[in-house]
């Protein structure tokens, strides 16, 4: 009987009409009824008794365990408090609810992304604000090239300044065990020291622009891009909606139509509202002192 029951529950499906929403379900007595009798149906510890001849057999040998001492049985334990199945029903619909309403949204908007993409949609563009987003991404793009070019500088600046430092060391080694050469190596060891404290502070301004080039790339710029990513799916889910609102618009009028239209009325307005307040995106502009030496 529990296979069949639960063949029975695997099977059904939960309809889903055009405009995402869920019709009302079958009602099911008699499977509610039988799913209440299989949870309830088990036995009840506190008057098992264990059966020698096996499950069904005759009365012989029964021995009730009331009987049986320091068997290691134990009571079974504390059912839920009252009102605790409640509760816990509560939460469940309450998730399912958020899984439902999260489903239809993104279904909504995923329509709506790829009609614009097919160019079968159509979409809020404002003009202005498309063009600076696209000058921001392209001017990112730009510092993301001027901040390799400038690690890989950091890089060769570094192994340079070791080079003159151990080449004056050199020098500097050889000019003690050359009294012959000891002026000329001596002079050299000195411009390769010099070379190398110049070469330090160059490396210090260098990474100083690194530095700030990075915070502009990666922090700034991207922040802004952020802000791009939270306006543009505000934009998205307000086409989504307002598509839907106009194709019901254009369907019949029946009562069924009628409420469906004016939730999705109801919905369209919510999504205007938090378009119209969605943070639009303003690139942010390059600091003037950040300059390589």
């Amino acid at each position: 009987m529990s296979d069949g029951i639960l063949s029975k529950a695997a099977t059904m499906e939960i309809p889903i009409s055009s405009n995402g929403d869920t019709s009302s379900l079958p009602e099911d007595d008699g499977l509610e009824q039988d799913l209440q009798q299989v949870m309830v149906s088990g036995p009840n510890l506190n008057e098992t008794s264990i059966v020698s001849g096996g499950y069904g057999g005759t009365a012989e040998g029964i021995i009730p365990t009331s009987t049986i001492k320091g068997s290691g049985l134990h009571p079974p334990p504390p059912g839920p408090p009252p009102g605790g199945e409640e509760v816990v029903r509560g939460i469940a619909v309450e998730k399912f609810d958020i899984v439902k309403k999260w489903g239809i949204n993104t279904y909504k908007c995923t329509k709506q992304l790829l009609s614009e993409r097919f160019g079968r949609g159509s979409r809020t563009v404002d003009l202005e604000l498309e063009t600076q987003i696209e000058l921001l991404r392209e001017t990112k793009r730009k510092y993301e090239s001027v901040l390799h070019l400038a690690r890989a500088l950091t890089a060769h600046l570094y192994s340079l300044v070791q080079t003159q430092h151990a080449l004056g060391d050199a020098f500097a080694d050889l000019s003690q065990k050359s009294p012959e050469l000891q002026e000329e190596f001596g002079y050299n060891a000195e411009t390769q020291k010099l070379l190398c404290k110049n070469g330090e502070t160059l490396l210090g301004a260098v990474n100083f622009f690194v530095s700030s080039i990075n915070t502009l790339v990666n922090k700034t710029m991207e922040d802004t891009l952020m802000t791009v990513k939270q306006y543009e799916t505000a934009r998205l889910e307000y086409d989504a909606y307002r598509t839907d609102l106009e194709e019901l618009s254009m369907g019949p009028r029946d009562a069924g139509a009628v409420s469906r239209l004016d939730a999705a009325q109801s919905q369209f307005q919510s999504h205007k509202d938090k378009y119209e307040k969605a943070p639009h995106p303003h690139p942010p502009v390059a600091p003037q002192s950040h300059r390589e030496p």
